[in-house]
């Protein structure tokens, strides 16, 4: 790997000699996502493994290329997972797209984003040096929060080395409900029970149809699924949805408009915005 990193040191330090650019690119797997990419092709995939995995200690380190589903697959092995549930966007996808991209999934409303999960990167910069930022520790006071900036730079800080990330164990039990409301009804009830202690995970609201995830402990997902009622969706049903979620593969995703997201405060009322409302 030292050798593939002194290749990549020459190539960066003949760009920046000629002003050229480098377009970094790992899996492809979200080669749609921000501008049009310009420059030469950077080709970082093959950067990859798990460094290091201390179960007890909640911590991974991992290679940008390493795939997101080796990771994810090797954490399973423990009962452990990345709680913020970052997309894949197909079998490619990277440890160091997925922190170059930002993006997380339907629980980041509960659990936090990407960025909150890392704890330290190691990376390559346009100078030709590399560079360490925090650590393998949940406290860190080292300076600036460098290895959270990372988190939806698109690769414009440098080349992500490695990555270490904060892991959780997964819950213990899980289940999705459903409930036929109206747009400003769902908006009541999810601000309602936004302030009790329930294990909601996540939620989803389309044409006349609130879904609802809970998780979390065993007795306290059975306590909060008879206090709210509903439609309790089958397992596999509920799995398929939330990764379709995920994954942007339901249906309203695919619409011709743009896709906006809208940030409110709780206490806005309903934009008013029908079925049009993801």
């Amino acid at each position: 790997m030292d050798a593939l990193i002194d290749s990549w040191l020459g190539r960066i330090g003949e760009a920046g000699a000629r002003g050229g650019k480098l377009a970094i690119r790992g899996g492809g797997s979200k080669a749609f996502y921000g501008g049009v990419e310009t420059g030469e092709p950077f080709a970082v995939g093959e950067y990859r493994g798990i460094v290091a995995y201390e179960p007890t200690e909640l911590v991974v380190t991992a290679r940008a290329g390493t795939r997101l589903a080796d990771l994810a697959a090797t954490l399973a092995a423990k009962g452990q997972w990345l709680p913020c549930e970052p997309p894949h966007f197909g079998s490619q996808a990277t440890v160091g797209g997925m922190l170059a991209c930002g993006l997380s999934g339907p629980r980041r409303q509960a659990m936090g984003a990407v960025r909150d999960f890392v704890l330290g990167v190691r990376l390559l910069d346009g100078r030709g040096q590399i560079l360490t930022f925090g650590g393998q520790v949940m406290k860190n006071v080292a300076g600036y929060d460098v290895p959270r900036l990372l988190a939806g730079s698109l690769g414009t800080l440098g080349v992500i080395l490695e990555v270490s990330l904060k892991v959780l164990p997964q819950p213990v039990a899980e289940c999705s409900l459903r409930f036929a409301i109206d747009e400003a009804a769902a908006l009541q009830r999810l601000n309602q029970w936004g302030g009790r202690p329930l294990p909601i995970s996540a939620s989803a609201w389309h044409e006349g149809v609130l879904t609802l995830r809970l998780s979390g402990a065993a007795a306290a997902v059975a306590a909060a699924q008879r206090t709210l009622g509903g439609e309790l969706l089958a397992a596999a049903d509920a799995a398929a949805f939330w990764q379709a979620l995920r994954e942007h593969e339901h249906a309203f995703f695919a619409g011709e408009g743009p896709l906006w997201r809208l940030g409110l405060p709780s206490v806005a009322p309903p934009p008013g915005l029908g079925p049009t409302l993801i």
